[in-house]
């Protein structure tokens, strides 16, 4: 069931062009074309399967310069599979987890989730590990290949990427770190005494790789680092007790959907959850419960402000904007440092807010300074047209949800703070005809607000407005907007009391969308009830 389920979702996203995309909804890239190809053909596919799709994939592929131009992630996973030689590959050294930790390229520096998925990169690449020559992988070899697989110049193919898959090409110091690391550095690390340090920092890597197994009991922190962890563990020992504990834990991030079986695609956000868990313990109404779990949650969430006053998504900011200029993954945007967001700084101060009133007189004086902090953050994060740029979703309309939110928690309101103001107007100017709001993801890479095309609206983007407008006070001021906004999500519901699934609404690193297939409820629902309360009863 598995093998067939994953089939039909991979079939079902193909594009019309027959390659796949880094994301349902994005187009062809070599990444997303590559592997899926591949996986398919694992899964059992002939190279004439699908019923022309696997011929339309393979030909998408050749004629876009052949695997030879895939990302370096991409790179890195056919190396492991033995259709990509390791020469091929930008040198990925497991020696910088020996690094002192005041350095500021140390990996303990960085964004968790890079930091994370680079650990096992690292092993692999330091084993140069290949698996069986299977009869398949001989014809991967020939199928994926405009020339002969022997005759491929590997060492040129090291800074080939894709045109399709660029969203952050190499700078030019970048490309020369790399040269120098592949062919100064890694042919003494391969050799004695060199390979010494080699196998010191590989039983460092495994080391840390057993310890984020254990600690997270074989879940990981994403579906990425978790497959790249059991790989590693395999090639460690196939037999291992690490390797059998990973196995049955891949379950926990399958999942079948109208559309087939796909992966979810993250374990968790700690401080983001923190914060929502405080709403949640508060709604309750149990204080004598839940005080000193919320005392606990308050702590946690202080020690984790930066020093401007923001907050990232799961630890402090640890290191220089300048190391993102050495981002090694061409398909993705500000992955090196866990950068600080208007969505999780919003988060934190509304939590804090209603911490505050259950608890007027606990440490008043630090949570009154870390709110007015945060809320000088949000002001710092508006851009000059009144939006925010978002992190996590798509993208200026959900921006403009936690800015304004965010700073009404913090005590400012649409009369005494001109970042409100503007973030109100800016919402109102994008308002369609139809009542709703309509945001295309292209928003989230290019950074400028792009609507849906065809002048569509989009229910959770409506939602996120009308919460925004409605907790500004749009109904004292002019509620008409907010009456048709709510009208459009009223006429959406379908007549099992369900809301249509529409256009992708998640992001994570710029360039990469993800589905959040619970939002076209939980959004318009939201937005309902505290217009009804809000607005109506009012």
């Amino acid at each position: 069931m598995h093998q067939k389920e994953m089939c039909r979702y991979l079939y079902n996203h193909q594009n019309e062009d027959g390659g796949w995309g880094l994301h349902i909804e994005g187009h062809s890239t070599m990444f997303g074309t590559v592997l899926n190809y591949i996986t398919l053909r694992l899964l059992g596919q002939g190279s004439d399967g699908g019923k022309g799709a696997m011929e339309k994939g393979r030909a998408w592929i050749l004629d876009h310069g052949s695997a030879t131009v895939v990302p370096s992630w991409g790179k890195l996973w056919l190396s492991v599979l033995g259709v990509y030689d390791w020469s091929g590959n930008n040198p990925l050294p497991p020696e910088v987890w020996l690094s002192p930790y005041l350095l500021p390229t140390n990996p303990g520096r960085m964004w968790c989730h890079c930091r994370m998925v680079y650990l096992p990169m690292s092993y692999l690449y330091g084993r140069r590990f290949v698996g069986p020559l299977s009869e398949i992988i001989v014809s991967l070899r020939k199928e994926l290949y405009t020339i002969p697989y022997e005759k491929i110049d590997w060492n040129r193919a090291r800074n080939m990427f894709a045109k399709e898959d660029l969203y952050y090409p190499h700078p030019l110091l970048q490309d020369m770190l790399w040269t120098t690391l592949h062919k100064g550095v890694e042919p003494v690390l391969m050799h004695w005494p060199g390979s010494m340090l080699r196998a010191r920092a590989l039983q460092t890597v495994m080391g840390r790789i057993h310890y984020e197994d254990e600690s997270t009991r074989y879940i990981c922190l994403g579906p990425v680092n978790k497959v790249l962890n059991m790989l590693c563990c395999w090639v460690e020992d196939s037999n291992s007790e690490a390797f059998k504990r990973h196995l049955p834990r891949v379950l926990d991030y399958l999942w079948v959907a109208e559309d087939g079986m796909k992966m979810q695609g993250y374990n968790g956000s700690q401080l983001w959850d923190a914060a929502f868990a405080t709403f949640a313990l508060i709604s309750t109404d149990l204080l004598d419960d839940c005080g000193p779990l919320l005392k606990k949650a308050h702590m946690l969430i202080e020690k984790q402000q930066n020093k401007d006053g923001s907050f990232a998504t799961y630890e402090l900011t640890r290191s220089y904007t300048w190391l993102e200029k050495f981002n090694p993954a061409e398909t993705f945007g500000d992955i090196i440092l866990d950068y600080p967001c208007v969505e999780c700084t919003s988060a934190v101060t509304q939590g804090l807010a209603a911490f505050k009133k259950l608890y007027p007189e606990y440490q008043s004086k630090e949570i009154e300074g870390c709110i007015l902090k945060a809320s000088e953050s949000i002001e710092n994060f508006q851009r000059p047209d009144g939006s925010w740029y978002a992190s996590w979703a798509v993208c200026f309309t959900y921006g403009a949800w936690f800015g304004i939110l965010g700073l009404v928690a913090a005590g400012k309101t649409y009369q005494n703070c001109s970042s409100i103001r503007k973030g109100c107007e800016f919402l109102l100017s994008k308002q369609l005809p139809s009542g709703g709001w309509g945001e295309s993801y292209l928003s989230c890479q290019d950074k400028v607000y792009t609507p849906l095309e065809g002048g569509r609206s989009h229910l959770v983007n409506t939602a996120w407005a009308m919460l925004a407008l409605i907790f500004s006070g749009q109904a004292l001021r002019d509620p008409e907007p907010l009456h048709r906004a709510a009208i459009y999500l009223v006429n959406s519901q379908m007549e099992n009391g369900d809301f249509p699934q529409q256009e992708i609404t998640g992001v994570f690193n710029r360039n990469c969308m993800i589905s959040y297939s619970a939002y076209r409820n939980i959004f318009p629902i939201w937005a309902l009830g505290e217009y009804r309360r809000q607005v109506l009863r009012s």
